[in-house]
């Protein structure tokens, strides 16, 4: 595929989502880079892949660590000059055990990532992007349905997923006067590898047990490619990409 000039980043690109959107992008003539904590997992994704080597940065990055944040941000200027797409998707969840169990240790790591690695890639898109020519970019946000309602015994999950909405709002609010564009895309039961126990049955609100049906990850990285196929003047401000017939329409 013949690049198309855009430069895009992928946290969290080593497997499931990330790495399909890693796909997608690639097919799509984009030059990526990719971000995430295993660097064996990078490269395993950049080998299915077999992209352009001239279109490919992978730099192995804690999202919650400052520093390694402006070092991904700082390779990426170097190698590209630009970033036009910023995809925060690197997310993780904490044991599915009751609120009253549940370590410090376990809520901050799910704080750090989730929330916190999003705020910092954030912060240093917005050093990028404002500074850049043609100035401006687009920064998408994995939200979930956790973003609007919870499932049992996932207080760390679900808080940063509502904050994460807050962001993506706030983001929104002081991008405008850059030309930087935020939107956020809220999944339900992408068939991942975090996904995998939902075949057999995951608790619901009622205390039952039910298997949940399961989507392609492929429709999340359409959904990437169409909110991030708009002018900088139009924006998705939240999508949701769920399997249909999940248990969440009717809840309650």
């Amino acid at each position: 595929m013949k690049s198309n000039g855009k430069v895009a980043m992928v946290t969290g690109a080593g497997s499931g989502i990330g790495q399909r959107c890693v796909f997608a992008l690639l097919r799509e003539g984009y030059s990526v880079v990719l971000a995430g904590r295993r660097s064996e997992a990078l490269e395993s994704t950049i080998t299915e892949a077999n992209p352009d080597p001239g279109r490919i940065l992978t730099v192995p990055t804690d999202v919650g660590n400052p520093d390694e944040v402006a070092n991904l941000f700082s390779q990426t200027k170097n190698t590209f000059g630009r970033l036009d797409l910023l995809f925060n998707n690197a997310g993780t969840g904490a044991p599915a055990v009751l609120l009253e169990d549940l370590t410090y240790e376990q809520w901050q790591t799910v704080v750090d990532v989730n929330l916190t690695g999003s705020f910092l890639c954030t912060k240093e898109a917005f050093k990028m992007m404002k500074d850049q020519n043609p100035r401006g970019g687009r920064i998408i946000n994995n939200g979930s349905v956790s973003a609007h309602v919870p499932r049992p015994n996932s207080a760390p999950y679900t808080a940063t997923k509502h904050a994460i909405t807050g962001l993506t709002r706030s983001t929104s609010l002081d991008g405008r006067k850059y030309d930087i564009a935020c939107g956020q895309i809220d999944i339900g039961n992408a068939a991942s590898e975090m996904t995998e126990r939902m075949k057999e049955g995951v608790p619901q609100a009622n205390g039952t047990v039910v298997a949940e049906p399961r989507m392609d990850m492929d429709h999340v990285a359409e959904a990437l490619l169409y909110m991030d196929s708009l002018p900088l003047d139009a924006n998705v401000q939240f999508i949701t990409v769920m399997a249909t017939n999940m248990p969440y329409i009717g809840r309650g």
